[in-house]
Order: structure tokens, then C-alpha cells, then sequence
């Protein structure tokens, strides 16, 4: 695993949309998966700037998304389609996008869709992540067991309240998503981590230097063969580095 240590969030941000540029430019028609959430807004941000400048071509790039909330339509400003459109999609050339189709009450037939959809496309060559305050990638929460292709899974009620604070009430964060199996991570090519703030200090530290273990989903990325994780000073605060 390379770590880069960062200053602040705008300096990570910089360095991991270097990461993903990299991987533009040196292949075009490369299949990108990417996260939502608040840690990778930045570099969203910042790959949107360099396409705007004409630094970046995104034309020939196809994207598949870690997850999406079930029982929430595209038009929802909290489903991550929106988020996808709002921060980067309605604002570079894309060639295509996908997503899980959260409107979707069949959970094994859409599931087996999407993993049908990334296989397709000869998988992914640069995943991008976020990490979960329990150690959540995508939306596999901790159990017993690594799942290894796309399926529902039940939000822990640490995850719902974690993400009460974008809807208006905790009564409308919906209750299940639909989420890339560890499998289906851990098949793709490269995968970038992005990680901010102290309050994941402790989250970073069990991932990266804890034992292996399905409680702390992450920490299956300690055995892919090239993983980066950009993280700001406070985030890998209390790791042994």
C-alpha cells in the first residue's frame, strides 16, 4: 500500500484527481468506479477545473458507482445519481455512467444486472473509494463474512445516523442500498482511498494496521496488490507511520 500523507483536504483532494488523471491520460478508455460521500467532493471539484481548462479528456471514459440508496428515485436530490450529475457527470464529457437503479424492488435481479454490467466492461481499472467511521466501504457494512459480488445489504444504524444529516428527518434516510460486493472491489485493477479528519483517525489505524477481518470491511484492502491511500495529516494521526 503507498500512503501519501497531505496537509489538509484541499491537498489531498489535489493529489488523489492527480491519481485519477494519471489514469485518464495514460488510458483513455479506461473504466473508472467512483464514491460518494463528502471526501471525494474535492477532487470531483478539482478534476472538473482541469477539464474545463482542456487538461483532461474524459470522452472515451466509462464510470460505474459503488452504490446507491434503494427506494430513492434519480431525480431525489440524496440519491447518488444526483450526486454523481451535481459534482461531476453534468460537468465533463463522460462517455457513459452507471449506477445501481435504486427504484428497483427486485434486489437479486438488479444486483446480478450490475455485476453483469461492470464484468462487461473487462471491470474496473482505477477504484475510487471513501471509508466509513465503521470501517464501511461502498456500503458493505461489518459482519461476519466478506461479500463478494453486488447485493442489498441493511444499513447499520451507525451508517443511518451518520447520514441523517442530509435529509430532513432520520425517519427519511432510507434503510437499504444496493452496493459492489468487497469481491467486486477487490477485482479491480488499482484502487485509490480517500480518508480526512480525525474523527476517522481511529477507523484508518484498525483498517490499515489491524488484523484482516470482515468488522472492519477496509481492512481487506490490505491484501490487494495496488492500493494508494491519500489521507490528510489528522486522519493518519494515530497510525504508526
Amino acid at each position: 500500500m503507498k500512503i501519501y500523507k497531505e496537509k489538509d483536504y484541499e491537498a489531498l483532494s489535489q493529489k488523489a484527481a492527480s491519481i485519477i488523471a494519471s489514469q485518464v491520460i495514460l488510458k483513455p478508455e479506461c473504466v473508472l468506479g467512483l464514491a460518494t460521500g463528502s471526501s471525494p467532493v474535492g477532487t470531483y471539484r478539482q478534476l472538473v477545473e482541469w477539464y474545463k481548462k482542456g487538461i483532461l479528456d474524459f470522452s472515451q471514459v466509462t464510470s460505474v458507482n459503488l452504490d446507491e440508496y434503494k427506494g430513492l428515485p434519480k431525480e431525489n436530490d440524496q440519491s447518488y445519481y444526483y450526486f454523481m450529475h451535481d459534482h461531476l457527470f453534468d460537468h465533463v464529457n463522460i462517455k457513459a455512467s452507471y449506477l445501481p437503479d435504486g427504484t428497483k424492488e427486485d434486489s437479486d435481479s438488479e444486483c446480478t444486472r450490475y455485476e453483469e454490467q461492470i464484468r462487461s466492461l473487462g471491470g474496473v481499472d482505477l477504484q475510487l473509494l471513501g471509508l466509513g467511521h465503521n470501517g464501511h466501504i461502498g456500503f458493505n457494512e461489518p459482519a461476519d463474512i466478506f461479500p463478494d459480488i453486488t447485493h442489498c445489504v441493511d444499513l447499520q444504524e451507525s451508517t443511518i445516523q451518520a447520514n441523517k444529516r442530509f435529509f430532513d428527518s432520520i425517519d427519511d434516510v432510507p434503510r437499504q442500498a444496493y452496493t459492489m460486493g468487497i469481491g467486486t472491489i477487490m477485482r479491480a485493477k488499482k484502487i485509490l482511498l480517500v480518508v480526512n479528519g480525525e474523527g476517522k483517525a481511529d477507523t484508518v489505524r484498525n483498517a490499515f494496521f489491524g488484523p484482516v477481518t470482515p468488522q472492519v470491511p477496509a481492512s481487506i484492502l490490505q491484501f490487494h496488490p495496488d492500493v494508494t491511500l491519500v489521507a490528510d495529516e489528522a486522519a493518519l494521526s494515530k497510525c504508526p507511520l
